[in-house]
Protein backbone atom coordinates (compact mmCIF):
# COMPACT_ATOMS: atom_id res chain seq x y z
CA UNK A 1 0.00 0.00 0.00
CA UNK A 2 3.05 2.23 0.10
CA UNK A 3 3.93 2.02 -3.58
CA UNK A 4 2.26 4.00 -6.33
CA UNK A 5 2.53 4.00 -10.09
CA UNK A 6 2.81 7.35 -11.90
CA UNK A 7 1.70 7.09 -15.50
CA UNK A 8 3.16 9.57 -18.02
CA UNK A 9 2.52 11.23 -20.41
CA UNK A 10 -1.15 10.64 -21.04
CA UNK A 11 -1.99 11.71 -24.58
CA UNK A 12 1.50 12.86 -25.51
CA UNK A 13 1.56 12.20 -29.22
CA UNK A 14 4.81 13.22 -30.87
CA UNK A 15 7.96 14.64 -29.29
CA UNK A 16 7.73 18.24 -30.56
CA UNK A 17 5.40 18.50 -27.66
CA UNK A 18 5.45 22.15 -26.60
CA UNK A 19 3.66 23.62 -29.61
CA UNK A 20 2.72 20.47 -31.48
CA UNK A 21 -0.87 20.17 -32.62
CA UNK A 22 -1.47 16.46 -33.08
CA UNK A 23 -4.38 15.56 -35.33
CA UNK A 24 -5.48 12.09 -34.32
CA UNK A 25 -8.50 10.11 -35.48
CA UNK A 26 -10.85 8.62 -32.91
CA UNK A 27 -9.98 5.22 -34.38
CA UNK A 28 -6.27 5.67 -33.68
CA UNK A 29 -6.98 7.03 -30.22
CA UNK A 30 -9.15 4.02 -29.41
CA UNK A 31 -6.83 1.25 -30.58
CA UNK A 32 -3.33 2.75 -30.30
CA UNK A 33 -2.80 5.82 -28.17
CA UNK A 34 -5.14 5.31 -25.22
CA UNK A 35 -5.00 1.54 -24.48
CA UNK A 36 -1.54 1.58 -22.80
CA UNK A 37 -2.70 4.23 -20.35
CA UNK A 38 -5.97 2.43 -19.76
CA UNK A 39 -4.00 -0.71 -18.87
CA UNK A 40 -1.87 1.21 -16.38
CA UNK A 41 -4.95 2.69 -14.72
CA UNK A 42 -7.26 -0.34 -14.74
CA UNK A 43 -4.78 -3.19 -14.27
CA UNK A 44 -1.82 -1.38 -12.70
CA UNK A 45 -4.06 0.78 -10.47
CA UNK A 46 -1.93 3.86 -11.11
CA UNK A 47 -2.26 6.57 -8.47
CA UNK A 48 -0.72 9.35 -10.55
CA UNK A 49 -1.10 10.44 -14.17
CA UNK A 50 0.88 13.17 -15.94
CA UNK A 51 -0.84 15.12 -18.71
CA UNK A 52 1.36 16.11 -21.62
CA UNK A 53 2.42 19.39 -23.23
CA UNK A 54 0.85 19.00 -26.62
CA UNK A 55 -2.57 19.70 -28.04
CA UNK A 56 -4.56 16.80 -29.44
CA UNK A 57 -7.13 17.85 -32.01
CA UNK A 58 -6.85 21.42 -30.81
CA UNK A 59 -7.12 20.92 -27.04
CA UNK A 60 -4.10 20.90 -24.66
CA UNK A 61 -3.97 17.58 -22.85
CA UNK A 62 -3.97 19.24 -19.42
CA UNK A 63 -7.08 21.25 -20.35
CA UNK A 64 -8.98 18.34 -21.92
CA UNK A 65 -11.97 17.64 -19.65
CA UNK A 66 -13.17 14.86 -21.94
CA UNK A 67 -9.86 13.08 -21.38
CA UNK A 68 -9.32 13.80 -17.68
CA UNK A 69 -12.89 13.55 -16.40
CA UNK A 70 -14.95 11.53 -18.86
CA UNK A 71 -12.32 9.00 -19.93
CA UNK A 72 -9.79 8.85 -17.11
CA UNK A 73 -12.00 9.17 -14.04
CA UNK A 74 -15.28 8.07 -15.60
CA UNK A 75 -14.61 5.17 -17.98
CA UNK A 76 -11.33 4.00 -16.42
CA UNK A 77 -12.34 4.63 -12.77
CA UNK A 78 -9.11 6.48 -11.94
CA UNK A 79 -8.77 7.30 -8.21
CA UNK A 80 -5.51 9.25 -8.08
CA UNK A 81 -4.18 12.68 -8.93
CA UNK A 82 -3.35 14.32 -12.28
CA UNK A 83 -0.19 16.42 -12.56
CA UNK A 84 1.04 18.45 -15.48
CA UNK A 85 4.32 17.90 -17.22
CA UNK A 86 6.75 20.60 -16.13
CA UNK A 87 5.53 24.06 -17.19
CA UNK A 88 2.76 22.52 -19.33
CA UNK A 89 0.25 24.98 -17.82
CA UNK A 90 2.43 28.00 -18.64
CA UNK A 91 2.78 26.76 -22.20
CA UNK A 92 -0.99 26.81 -22.68
CA UNK A 93 -0.84 30.60 -22.42
CA UNK A 94 2.75 31.53 -23.31
CA UNK A 95 3.41 29.29 -26.31
CA UNK A 96 0.17 27.79 -27.58
CA UNK A 97 -2.04 30.84 -27.10
CA UNK A 98 -4.91 28.59 -26.11
CA UNK A 99 -5.62 30.68 -22.98
CA UNK A 100 -5.77 34.48 -23.23
CA UNK A 101 -4.38 35.13 -19.74
CA UNK A 102 -2.40 33.18 -17.13
CA UNK A 103 -5.54 33.03 -14.98
CA UNK A 104 -7.49 31.55 -17.90
CA UNK A 105 -4.87 28.81 -18.22
CA UNK A 106 -5.24 27.97 -14.53
CA UNK A 107 -9.03 27.88 -14.89
CA UNK A 108 -8.81 25.67 -17.99
CA UNK A 109 -6.68 22.99 -16.35
CA UNK A 110 -8.38 22.89 -12.94
CA UNK A 111 -11.84 22.73 -14.45
CA UNK A 112 -10.62 20.01 -16.82
CA UNK A 113 -9.54 17.83 -13.88
CA UNK A 114 -5.85 18.50 -13.39
CA UNK A 115 -4.76 18.59 -9.72
CA UNK A 116 -1.09 19.50 -9.55
CA UNK A 117 1.24 21.69 -11.60
CA UNK A 118 4.90 20.87 -12.13
CA UNK A 119 5.92 24.51 -12.31
CA UNK A 120 4.85 27.79 -10.77
CA UNK A 121 1.69 28.75 -12.66
CA UNK A 122 -0.82 27.46 -10.13
CA UNK A 123 1.15 28.98 -7.27
CA UNK A 124 1.32 32.35 -9.02
CA UNK A 125 -2.13 32.67 -10.58
CA UNK A 126 -4.69 30.48 -8.77
CA UNK A 127 -5.45 33.11 -6.13
CA UNK A 128 -5.95 35.84 -8.74
CA UNK A 129 -8.17 33.51 -10.79
CA UNK A 130 -10.38 33.03 -7.71
CA UNK A 131 -10.42 36.75 -6.89
CA UNK A 132 -11.40 37.54 -10.49
CA UNK A 133 -14.38 35.19 -10.08
CA UNK A 134 -13.09 33.00 -12.89
CA UNK A 135 -12.43 29.98 -10.70
CA UNK A 136 -14.67 28.68 -7.91
CA UNK A 137 -12.89 27.56 -4.75
CA UNK A 138 -14.59 24.19 -5.12
CA UNK A 139 -12.19 23.39 -7.97
CA UNK A 140 -9.25 24.07 -5.67
CA UNK A 141 -10.85 21.88 -2.99
CA UNK A 142 -11.38 19.09 -5.51
CA UNK A 143 -7.71 19.11 -6.52
CA UNK A 144 -6.55 19.14 -2.90
CA UNK A 145 -8.87 16.24 -2.08
CA UNK A 146 -7.26 14.11 -4.80
CA UNK A 147 -3.74 15.05 -3.73
CA UNK A 148 -4.21 14.44 -0.01
CA UNK A 149 -6.13 11.21 -0.59
CA UNK A 150 -3.09 9.70 -2.32
CA UNK A 151 -0.76 10.95 0.42
CA UNK A 152 -2.98 9.34 3.02
CA UNK A 153 -3.01 6.06 1.12
CA UNK A 154 0.80 6.20 1.12
CA UNK A 155 0.81 6.48 4.91
CA UNK A 156 2.37 9.95 4.98
CA UNK A 157 0.11 11.03 7.87
CA UNK A 158 0.82 7.97 10.02
CA UNK A 159 3.41 9.69 12.18
CA UNK A 160 7.17 9.23 11.89
CA UNK A 161 7.75 7.70 8.44
CA UNK A 162 11.10 6.10 9.29
CA UNK A 163 9.69 2.92 10.96
CA UNK A 164 7.24 2.42 8.08
CA UNK A 165 8.05 0.20 5.11
CA UNK A 166 10.35 2.04 2.67
CA UNK A 167 10.77 4.81 5.26
CA UNK A 168 14.54 4.61 5.53
CA UNK A 169 15.91 3.60 2.14
CA UNK A 170 19.60 4.23 1.54
CA UNK A 171 22.39 2.92 -0.66
CA UNK A 172 22.59 -0.33 1.32
CA UNK A 173 19.04 -1.16 0.26
CA UNK A 174 19.28 0.18 -3.29
CA UNK A 175 22.61 -1.51 -3.99
CA UNK A 176 21.85 -4.77 -2.24
CA UNK A 177 23.23 -7.96 -3.84
CA UNK A 178 19.68 -8.93 -4.82
CA UNK A 179 19.16 -5.66 -6.68
CA UNK A 180 22.50 -5.90 -8.49
CA UNK A 181 21.62 -9.43 -9.61
CA UNK A 182 18.28 -8.11 -10.83
CA UNK A 183 20.06 -5.37 -12.82
CA UNK A 184 22.30 -7.99 -14.42
CA UNK A 185 19.37 -10.26 -15.22
CA UNK A 186 17.43 -7.39 -16.79
CA UNK A 187 20.40 -6.56 -18.99
CA UNK A 188 20.83 -10.20 -20.04
CA UNK A 189 17.19 -10.56 -20.98
CA UNK A 190 17.11 -7.31 -22.94
CA UNK A 191 20.00 -8.04 -25.30
CA UNK A 192 18.78 -8.86 -28.81
CA UNK A 193 20.79 -11.01 -31.21
CA UNK A 194 20.08 -9.63 -34.69
CA UNK A 195 22.52 -11.64 -36.79
CA UNK A 196 24.64 -14.76 -36.34
CA UNK A 197 25.96 -15.91 -39.69
CA UNK A 198 27.63 -19.32 -39.81
CA UNK A 199 27.16 -19.60 -36.04
CA UNK A 200 30.02 -17.19 -35.41
CA UNK A 201 28.63 -16.66 -31.93
CA UNK A 202 29.24 -17.45 -29.17
CA UNK A 203 32.96 -16.77 -29.44
CA UNK A 204 35.25 -19.47 -28.04
CA UNK A 205 36.66 -18.80 -24.57
CA UNK A 206 39.94 -20.24 -25.84
CA UNK A 207 40.37 -17.16 -28.03
CA UNK A 208 44.02 -16.11 -27.88
CA UNK A 209 43.56 -12.44 -28.70
CA UNK A 210 40.66 -10.03 -28.91
CA UNK A 211 40.36 -6.53 -30.35
CA UNK A 212 37.67 -4.31 -28.86
CA UNK A 213 37.00 -1.21 -30.94
CA UNK A 214 34.50 1.60 -30.72
CA UNK A 215 33.58 4.79 -28.84
CA UNK A 216 31.03 2.99 -26.62
CA UNK A 217 33.33 0.18 -25.53
CA UNK A 218 34.72 1.88 -22.45
CA UNK A 219 31.99 4.40 -21.57
CA UNK A 220 30.08 3.55 -18.37
CA UNK A 221 27.78 6.54 -18.82
CA UNK A 222 26.48 5.29 -22.18
CA UNK A 223 25.18 2.13 -20.52
CA UNK A 224 22.90 4.13 -18.23
CA UNK A 225 21.03 6.21 -20.79
CA UNK A 226 18.61 9.03 -20.01
CA UNK A 227 16.57 9.52 -16.80
CA UNK A 228 18.70 7.36 -14.51
CA UNK A 229 20.30 7.63 -11.11
CA UNK A 230 23.94 6.85 -10.38
CA UNK A 231 24.84 3.17 -10.77
CA UNK A 232 25.90 1.10 -7.77
CA UNK A 233 28.98 0.00 -9.69
CA UNK A 234 30.23 0.41 -13.25
CA UNK A 235 31.72 -2.26 -15.46
CA UNK A 236 32.13 -1.25 -19.08
CA UNK A 237 31.85 -3.73 -21.95
CA UNK A 238 35.62 -3.48 -22.43
CA UNK A 239 36.33 -4.33 -18.79
CA UNK A 240 33.92 -7.25 -18.89
CA UNK A 241 35.44 -8.65 -22.10
CA UNK A 242 38.93 -8.32 -20.63
CA UNK A 243 37.83 -10.62 -17.81
CA UNK A 244 37.31 -13.35 -20.45
CA UNK A 245 40.34 -12.73 -22.68
CA UNK A 246 43.50 -11.43 -21.04
CA UNK A 247 45.11 -10.49 -24.35
CA UNK A 248 42.57 -7.81 -25.25
CA UNK A 249 43.58 -4.69 -27.16
CA UNK A 250 41.31 -1.65 -27.16
CA UNK A 251 41.00 1.33 -29.48
CA UNK A 252 38.07 3.80 -29.53
CA UNK A 253 38.31 4.29 -33.30
CA UNK A 254 36.52 7.64 -33.00
CA UNK A 255 37.08 10.69 -30.85
CA UNK A 256 33.52 10.31 -29.50
CA UNK A 257 30.16 8.83 -30.54
CA UNK A 258 29.60 11.65 -33.04
CA UNK A 259 32.72 10.26 -34.78
CA UNK A 260 33.53 13.45 -36.65
CA UNK A 261 37.18 12.45 -36.54
CA UNK A 262 38.73 9.07 -36.01
CA UNK A 263 41.85 6.93 -36.20
CA UNK A 264 40.29 4.42 -38.57
CA UNK A 265 43.59 3.17 -40.01
CA UNK A 266 44.98 2.53 -36.53
CA UNK A 267 41.84 0.62 -35.54
CA UNK A 268 42.06 -1.47 -38.70
CA UNK A 269 45.72 -2.31 -37.98
CA UNK A 270 44.77 -3.52 -34.50
CA UNK A 271 41.95 -5.63 -35.97
CA UNK A 272 44.39 -7.35 -38.34
CA UNK A 273 46.38 -8.73 -35.42
CA UNK A 274 43.52 -10.18 -33.36
CA UNK A 275 41.82 -13.57 -33.54
CA UNK A 276 38.40 -11.94 -33.08
CA UNK A 277 37.08 -8.39 -33.19
CA UNK A 278 34.17 -6.86 -31.26
CA UNK A 279 32.99 -3.40 -32.34
CA UNK A 280 30.94 -1.51 -29.76
CA UNK A 281 29.22 1.36 -31.51
CA UNK A 282 25.86 3.17 -31.58
CA UNK A 283 24.53 6.29 -29.90
CA UNK A 284 24.56 8.09 -26.55
CA UNK A 285 22.96 11.14 -24.96
CA UNK A 286 24.88 13.49 -27.22
CA UNK A 287 22.84 12.01 -30.08
CA UNK A 288 19.43 11.24 -28.52
CA UNK A 289 17.74 12.26 -25.30
CA UNK A 290 14.80 14.31 -24.09
CA UNK A 291 14.73 17.58 -26.10
CA UNK A 292 17.25 16.17 -28.62
CA UNK A 293 15.62 14.22 -31.42
CA UNK A 294 17.56 12.53 -34.18
CA UNK A 295 16.95 13.76 -37.71
CA UNK A 296 18.00 10.52 -39.41
CA UNK A 297 18.37 6.82 -38.66
CA UNK A 298 22.00 6.36 -39.68
CA UNK A 299 24.96 5.86 -37.37
CA UNK A 300 26.55 9.23 -36.64
CA UNK A 301 29.60 10.64 -38.38
CA UNK A 302 32.17 8.14 -39.63
CA UNK A 303 30.96 5.17 -37.58
CA UNK A 304 29.86 3.19 -40.63
CA UNK A 305 33.21 3.85 -42.30
CA UNK A 306 34.99 2.63 -39.17
CA UNK A 307 32.91 -0.56 -38.99
CA UNK A 308 33.39 -1.42 -42.66
CA UNK A 309 37.15 -0.70 -42.58
CA UNK A 310 37.70 -2.84 -39.47
CA UNK A 311 35.57 -5.67 -40.91
CA UNK A 312 37.65 -5.64 -44.11
CA UNK A 313 40.88 -5.80 -42.15
CA UNK A 314 39.91 -8.50 -39.65
CA UNK A 315 40.93 -12.14 -40.01
CA UNK A 316 37.37 -13.36 -39.41
CA UNK A 317 33.88 -11.85 -39.55
CA UNK A 318 33.50 -9.31 -36.76
CA UNK A 319 30.89 -8.87 -34.02
CA UNK A 320 29.00 -5.57 -33.95
CA UNK A 321 27.35 -4.38 -30.71
CA UNK A 322 24.97 -1.42 -30.82
CA UNK A 323 24.05 0.70 -27.82
CA UNK A 324 21.10 3.01 -28.50
CA UNK A 325 17.65 3.90 -27.33
CA UNK A 326 16.04 3.90 -30.75
CA UNK A 327 16.39 1.97 -34.00
CA UNK A 328 19.28 2.46 -36.41
CA UNK A 329 19.38 1.73 -40.14
CA UNK A 330 22.27 -0.74 -40.30
CA UNK A 331 21.27 -2.33 -43.59
CA UNK A 332 24.94 -2.18 -44.63
CA UNK A 333 25.93 -4.40 -41.69
CA UNK A 334 22.97 -6.73 -42.03
CA UNK A 335 24.00 -7.49 -45.62
CA UNK A 336 27.79 -7.56 -45.14
CA UNK A 337 29.18 -11.13 -44.78
CA UNK A 338 32.27 -9.71 -43.05
CA UNK A 339 30.02 -8.67 -40.17
CA UNK A 340 29.05 -12.05 -38.77
CA UNK A 341 27.20 -11.12 -35.59
CA UNK A 342 25.11 -8.15 -34.50
CA UNK A 343 23.69 -7.37 -31.06
CA UNK A 344 21.42 -4.56 -29.94
CA UNK A 345 21.55 -3.91 -26.19
CA UNK A 346 19.62 -0.66 -25.82
CA UNK A 347 21.04 1.21 -22.84
CA UNK A 348 21.28 -1.85 -20.59
CA UNK A 349 22.15 -0.21 -17.28
CA UNK A 350 24.93 -0.97 -14.82
CA UNK A 351 24.81 -4.72 -15.55
CA UNK A 352 25.09 -4.19 -19.29
CA UNK A 353 28.84 -4.61 -19.63
CA UNK A 354 28.91 -7.97 -17.85
CA UNK A 355 25.74 -9.12 -19.62
CA UNK A 356 27.20 -8.38 -23.05
CA UNK A 357 30.39 -10.29 -22.28
CA UNK A 358 28.39 -13.26 -20.97
CA UNK A 359 26.30 -13.37 -24.14
CA UNK A 360 29.24 -12.91 -26.51
CA UNK A 361 31.12 -15.82 -24.89
CA UNK A 362 28.12 -18.09 -24.39
CA UNK A 363 27.56 -17.96 -20.65
CA UNK A 364 24.09 -16.64 -21.38
CA UNK A 365 21.92 -17.61 -24.33
CA UNK A 366 20.36 -14.44 -25.79
CA UNK A 367 16.58 -14.31 -26.04
CA UNK A 368 15.63 -10.64 -26.28
CA UNK A 369 13.16 -9.36 -28.88
CA UNK A 370 12.99 -5.94 -30.51
CA UNK A 371 10.36 -3.74 -28.83
CA UNK A 372 9.95 -1.51 -31.90
CA UNK A 373 10.11 -1.74 -35.67
CA UNK A 374 13.50 -0.81 -37.13
CA UNK A 375 12.61 1.34 -40.12
CA UNK A 376 15.00 2.19 -42.97
CA UNK A 377 16.33 5.71 -43.42
CA UNK A 378 13.69 6.32 -46.08
CA UNK A 379 11.03 6.33 -43.36
CA UNK A 380 12.34 9.70 -42.13
CA UNK A 381 10.54 11.28 -45.09
CA UNK A 382 7.34 10.75 -43.08
CA UNK A 383 6.80 13.84 -40.89
CA UNK A 384 7.18 12.91 -37.24
CA UNK A 385 4.13 15.04 -36.50
CA UNK A 386 1.93 12.82 -38.70
CA UNK A 387 0.23 10.62 -36.12
CA UNK A 388 -1.83 8.39 -38.40
CA UNK A 389 -1.42 4.67 -37.82
CA UNK A 390 -3.12 3.35 -40.93
CA UNK A 391 -1.47 3.56 -44.36
CA UNK A 392 -2.92 5.62 -47.19
CA UNK A 393 -1.56 4.43 -50.52
CA UNK A 394 -3.10 7.34 -52.43
CA UNK A 395 -0.94 9.72 -50.38
CA UNK A 396 2.12 7.45 -50.36
CA UNK A 397 1.80 7.18 -46.59
CA UNK A 398 3.13 3.80 -45.31
CA UNK A 399 1.49 3.79 -41.87
CA UNK A 400 3.15 3.20 -38.52
CA UNK A 401 4.11 0.26 -36.29
CA UNK A 402 4.16 -3.44 -37.08
CA UNK A 403 0.35 -3.46 -36.95
CA UNK A 404 -0.16 -1.23 -39.99
CA UNK A 405 3.15 -0.30 -41.63
CA UNK A 406 3.46 -1.24 -45.29
CA UNK A 407 7.06 -0.89 -46.28
CA UNK A 408 10.51 -2.37 -45.96
CA UNK A 409 12.06 -2.86 -42.55
CA UNK A 410 15.62 -3.30 -41.35
CA UNK A 411 14.29 -5.59 -38.61
CA UNK A 412 10.70 -6.29 -37.63
CA UNK A 413 9.09 -5.68 -34.26
CA UNK A 414 9.55 -8.79 -32.11
CA UNK A 415 12.59 -10.00 -34.04
CA UNK A 416 15.38 -11.69 -32.13
CA UNK A 417 17.60 -14.74 -32.55
CA UNK A 418 19.04 -17.21 -30.06
CA UNK A 419 21.91 -19.68 -29.95
CA UNK A 420 19.15 -22.32 -29.96
CA UNK A 421 16.34 -22.99 -32.42
CA UNK A 422 12.82 -23.14 -31.00
CA UNK A 423 9.67 -24.63 -32.47
CA UNK A 424 6.03 -24.10 -31.46
CA UNK A 425 2.69 -25.83 -31.78
CA UNK A 426 -0.82 -25.17 -30.50
CA UNK A 427 -1.38 -28.21 -28.29
CA UNK A 428 -4.86 -27.35 -26.98
CA UNK A 429 -7.39 -24.55 -27.50
CA UNK A 430 -10.52 -24.59 -25.33
CA UNK A 431 -12.87 -23.53 -28.14
CA UNK A 432 -12.63 -22.91 -31.85
CA UNK A 433 -16.03 -21.27 -32.41
CA UNK A 434 -17.44 -18.29 -30.53
CA UNK A 435 -21.20 -17.84 -30.69
CA UNK A 436 -22.41 -14.33 -29.88
CA UNK A 437 -26.00 -14.57 -31.12
CA UNK A 438 -27.64 -16.34 -28.17
CA UNK A 439 -29.55 -13.27 -27.00
CA UNK A 440 -32.17 -11.42 -29.04
CA UNK A 441 -31.37 -8.26 -27.08
CA UNK A 442 -27.95 -7.99 -28.72
CA UNK A 443 -27.92 -5.83 -31.83
CA UNK A 444 -25.91 -6.77 -34.88
CA UNK A 445 -24.79 -4.42 -37.60
CA UNK A 446 -22.90 -4.67 -40.87
CA UNK A 447 -19.78 -2.94 -42.15
CA UNK A 448 -19.52 -1.47 -45.63
CA UNK A 449 -18.10 -4.87 -46.63
CA UNK A 450 -21.26 -6.59 -45.37
CA UNK A 451 -19.38 -8.08 -42.41
CA UNK A 452 -21.66 -8.56 -39.40
CA UNK A 453 -20.38 -7.14 -36.11
CA UNK A 454 -21.37 -6.33 -32.55
CA UNK A 455 -20.26 -3.52 -30.28
CA UNK A 456 -18.11 -4.77 -27.41
CA UNK A 457 -19.93 -2.37 -25.10
CA UNK A 458 -23.21 -4.18 -25.86
CA UNK A 459 -21.77 -7.67 -25.39
CA UNK A 460 -21.22 -6.95 -21.71
CA UNK A 461 -18.57 -7.92 -19.17
CA UNK A 462 -20.32 -11.14 -18.12
CA UNK A 463 -20.44 -12.60 -21.62
CA UNK A 464 -16.88 -11.43 -22.30
CA UNK A 465 -15.69 -13.39 -19.26
CA UNK A 466 -17.74 -16.47 -20.20
CA UNK A 467 -16.26 -16.54 -23.70
CA UNK A 468 -12.60 -16.45 -22.68
CA UNK A 469 -10.41 -18.96 -24.50
CA UNK A 470 -7.60 -20.96 -22.90
CA UNK A 471 -4.70 -21.55 -25.28
CA UNK A 472 -1.86 -24.00 -24.65
CA UNK A 473 1.32 -23.66 -26.71
CA UNK A 474 4.03 -26.31 -26.81
CA UNK A 475 7.60 -25.05 -27.09
CA UNK A 476 10.73 -27.09 -27.84
CA UNK A 477 14.34 -26.05 -27.56
CA UNK A 478 15.93 -27.81 -30.53
CA UNK A 479 19.42 -26.61 -29.68
CA UNK A 480 22.09 -27.71 -27.23
CA UNK A 481 22.20 -24.65 -24.98
CA UNK A 482 19.66 -23.89 -22.28
CA UNK A 483 17.83 -20.63 -22.78
CA UNK A 484 15.13 -18.31 -21.56
CA UNK A 485 12.86 -17.89 -24.55
CA UNK A 486 10.02 -15.38 -24.96
CA UNK A 487 6.97 -16.70 -26.80
CA UNK A 488 4.89 -14.07 -28.61
CA UNK A 489 1.20 -14.72 -29.32
CA UNK A 490 -0.38 -12.66 -32.10
CA UNK A 491 -3.86 -12.49 -33.56
CA UNK A 492 -4.81 -11.50 -37.08
CA UNK A 493 -8.15 -11.17 -38.81
CA UNK A 494 -8.85 -13.40 -41.76
CA UNK A 495 -9.42 -10.21 -43.75
CA UNK A 496 -6.96 -7.61 -42.51
CA UNK A 497 -7.81 -4.86 -44.97
CA UNK A 498 -10.00 -1.79 -44.53
CA UNK A 499 -8.28 -0.41 -41.44
CA UNK A 500 -7.81 -3.71 -39.63
CA UNK A 501 -4.34 -4.41 -38.22
CA UNK A 502 -2.16 -6.85 -40.11
CA UNK A 503 -1.57 -8.55 -36.77
CA UNK A 504 -1.69 -7.66 -33.09
CA UNK A 505 0.43 -8.87 -30.19
CA UNK A 506 -1.96 -10.10 -27.51
CA UNK A 507 0.34 -11.93 -25.11
CA UNK A 508 3.89 -12.96 -24.35
CA UNK A 509 5.51 -15.28 -21.83
CA UNK A 510 9.01 -16.59 -21.29
CA UNK A 511 9.90 -20.22 -20.78
CA UNK A 512 13.25 -21.63 -19.60
CA UNK A 513 14.23 -24.81 -21.42
CA UNK A 514 17.37 -26.93 -21.46
CA UNK A 515 18.73 -28.17 -24.76
CA UNK A 516 16.29 -30.66 -26.29
CA UNK A 517 13.65 -29.98 -23.63
CA UNK A 518 9.97 -29.42 -24.35
CA UNK A 519 7.61 -27.24 -22.34
CA UNK A 520 4.11 -25.82 -22.46
CA UNK A 521 2.79 -22.38 -21.63
CA UNK A 522 -0.77 -21.14 -21.29
CA UNK A 523 -2.41 -17.96 -22.55
CA UNK A 524 -5.86 -16.62 -21.79
CA UNK A 525 -7.50 -14.93 -24.76
CA UNK A 526 -10.36 -12.54 -24.07
CA UNK A 527 -12.45 -12.18 -27.25
CA UNK A 528 -13.76 -8.76 -26.26
CA UNK A 529 -10.24 -7.45 -25.78
CA UNK A 530 -8.09 -9.52 -28.10
CA UNK A 531 -10.42 -10.35 -31.00
CA UNK A 532 -11.97 -6.90 -31.31
CA UNK A 533 -10.85 -3.83 -33.21
CA UNK A 534 -11.65 -0.12 -33.32
CA UNK A 535 -13.88 0.98 -36.17
CA UNK A 536 -13.71 4.38 -37.86
CA UNK A 537 -15.94 5.87 -35.14
CA UNK A 538 -13.58 4.82 -32.36
CA UNK A 539 -15.92 2.05 -31.15
CA UNK A 540 -14.58 -1.39 -30.30
CA UNK A 541 -16.35 -4.05 -32.36
CA UNK A 542 -16.22 -7.83 -32.73
CA UNK A 543 -16.60 -8.95 -36.33
CA UNK A 544 -17.95 -12.20 -37.63
CA UNK A 545 -15.54 -14.46 -39.43
CA UNK A 546 -12.20 -16.15 -39.02
CA UNK A 547 -9.41 -14.91 -36.82
CA UNK A 548 -6.06 -16.63 -36.43
CA UNK A 549 -3.93 -17.09 -33.35
CA UNK A 550 -0.30 -17.06 -34.47
CA UNK A 551 2.89 -18.22 -32.73
CA UNK A 552 5.97 -18.36 -34.92
CA UNK A 553 5.00 -20.24 -38.08
CA UNK A 554 2.05 -22.02 -36.48
CA UNK A 555 -1.49 -20.66 -36.55
CA UNK A 556 -4.85 -21.71 -35.16
CA UNK A 557 -8.25 -20.53 -36.44
CA UNK A 558 -10.93 -19.03 -34.19
CA UNK A 559 -14.31 -18.37 -35.80
CA UNK A 560 -16.70 -15.74 -34.45
CA UNK A 561 -20.32 -16.48 -35.29
CA UNK A 562 -22.96 -13.77 -34.88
Amino acid sequence: RYIWLDDKHVKQVGEDAVVNLALVTVQDLADTYQPPFEKCVRDGRASGVMCAYNRVNGVPSCADSSLLFKTLRGEWDFKGYVTSDCDAVAIIHNDQGYAKTPEDAVVDVLKAGMDLNCGSYLRNYTKSAVLQKKLPESQVDRALHNLFAVRMRLGLFNGNPVPNPFGNIGMDQICSPEHQILALEAARNGIVLLKNDAKLLPLPKSTMSLAVIGPNANSPQTLIGNYAGPPCKSVTPLQALESYIKNTVYHPGCDMVSCSTGAIDKAADIAKQADYVVLIMGLDQTEEREALDRVDLFLPGRQQELIVSVAKAAKRPVVLVLLSGGPIDISFAKDDPRIGGIFWAGYPGEGGGNALAEVIFGDHNPGGRLPVTWYPQDFTKVPMTDMRMRPESSLDYPGRTYRFYKGDTVFEFGYGLSYSKYSYSFTRVSQNNLYLNHSSSLHTKETSESVRYMLVSEVGAEMCDERKITVHVGVKNNGELAGKHPVLLYVRHGNHGNGRPKKQLIGFQSVILSGGEMGEIQFEVSPCEHLSRANEYGLMVMEEGRHFLVVGDDKHPITIII
